[in-house]
């Protein structure tokens, strides 16, 4: 009948299609090409006029296929490109998106450049809110490439000097991209969102021309303005460009300040809290031993060396003079119930012991001031250490035994 036939049909369609995504799962790519064509010839016979709605699910497996298809070239890519850009109409300008970034991963810059100019000018019906922002987002790539041949004009010339009518032409060139890459770019980034890489090359060309006052704007913006997503990257590039014009410390404790608040785990914290513990403040110290103790609740900097390093210097240096040690406690109370099988083991002594002994030294002046002489790190260490006669590891040790009574009113 009619009705068993069309359920056979979608069936088998259906069928098909979970072959493609099994194919492309095993990276099966000359298998998944095959069953995305019976896919589409099934798509060709089906007279249900259900709204299935099946063109981007083909482009997107087609272009998946075709970037991995070792028989496949970059003309039939094209070909299979236009061939979307007329199915998906509504879809046009993201598909152009897609096909710009298949001929830059191939080096065909020009070829690029021009699919983004025809993007550029494409009308479909009535102009909507998504195709604006889908137009802004095309100019902003092209923006990218007139940046990207910014960078080569501005070689040639740092290069071979500014003499003569050469380089003089290379030079109005060279503006001429600036111009056209500097109107793209500081359109997107008006645009709430996570724009780093456009940010990034608007305010590179901005420092090269010296309009300092307007990257720094640019970058207050992305980092400050409340419309923008919360984005770490944000104020390093903020912090990064301050430093470089050598701008006040205290903008600089600033701006890593929310950094620290976005991710307390950035490599960056090091060189936070040697800017903290710097600083003639109390308050701030107190901060810079909160950044390195909250840094080292994570697996990435387990073995970090400068992050024991500076915890190891600020815990001593506060045992000795026996001022703040309410700083210690209140960092250790949160963390002794976790922190002493993270990362002061007998398992992990005998590890770092053997692969990198600096650590082991530096995370054993932490463990025995936290924990007392008594603590598992501690004794491994330690005794390891002046077994091998290394005097640093005696005098740790004669450390840590002197100020042991210190110790323990901070382990409690």
């Amino acid at each position: 009948s009619s009705y068993e036939h069309k359920l056979d049909f979608k069936k088998s369609k259906e069928a098909c299609l979970s072959y493609i995504q099994d194919a492309m799962l095993q990276k099966q790519w000359k298998r998944a090409a095959e069953f995305l064509t019976y896919y589409i010839e099934s798509l060709e016979k089906d007279f249900s006029r259900e709204s299935v709605g099946p063109s981007e699910m083909i482009w997107r497996m087609g272009a998946e296929i075709f970037c991995h298809h070792s028989g496949s070239s970059v003309k039939e890519f094209n070909s299979f490109t236009e061939q979307m850009k007329t199915l998906g109409l509504k879809r046009y300008l993201k598909i152009s998106l897609e096909h710009t970034f298949y001929l830059l991963c191939n080096g065909l810059i020009d070829e690029a450049y021009q699919n983004l100019s025809l993007a550029e000018s494409w009308r479909f019906g009535e102009y909507s809110a998504t195709q604006d922002e889908e137009k802004k987002l095309i100019q902003a790539y092209k923006g990218l490439l007139d940046y990207y041949s910014w960078c080569k004009q501005k070689n040639i010339l740092l290069e071979h000097g500014q003499d003569g009518f050469e380089d003089l032409s290379v030079e109005q060139e060279m503006h001429n991209c600036f111009r056209k890459a500097a109107v793209s770019l500081q359109e997107i980034i008006k645009i709430p969102g996570v724009w780093d890489l456009f940010v990034k090359c608007y305010v590179d060309l901005l420092e090269f021309y010296g309009d300092h006052n307007e990257a720094h704007q640019v970058l207050n913006e992305y980092a400050y303005n409340s419309k923008f997503p919360a984005n770490p990257n944000a104020h390093v590039y903020l912090y990064q460009f301050l430093k470089r014009h050598g701008e006040p410390k205290k903008s600089l404790i600033s701006a890593l300040k929310i950094l620290h608040d976005i991710v307390p785990s950035h490599e960056l914290m090091i060189e936070f809290n040697t800017m903290l513990q710097k600083s003639k403040k109390r308050k701030k110290r107190r901060l810079g031993l909160e950044v390195i103790f909250a840094a080292l609740d994570y697996a990435g900097w387990k073995e970090n060396l400068k992050a024991w390093s500076c915890l190891a210097r600020q815990v001593k240096q506060i045992v000795i003079s026996e001022k703040h040690l309410d700083w210690i406690k209140q960092e250790w109370n949160s963390r002794k119930d976790w922190w002493p099988a993270f990362h002061f083991s007998r398992y992990l002594a005998k590890r770092n012991w053997q692969e990198n002994e600096s650590l082991s030294y530096e995370k054993a002046v932490v463990a025995g001031i936290l924990l007392g002489k008594d603590c598992k790190y501690f004794k491994y260490v330690s005794h390891q250490g002046c077994k091998a006669q290394v005097k640093r590891f005696r005098i740790l040790k004669k450390f840590v035994n002197k100020h042991n009574p210190v110790c323990l009113r901070i382990s409690g």
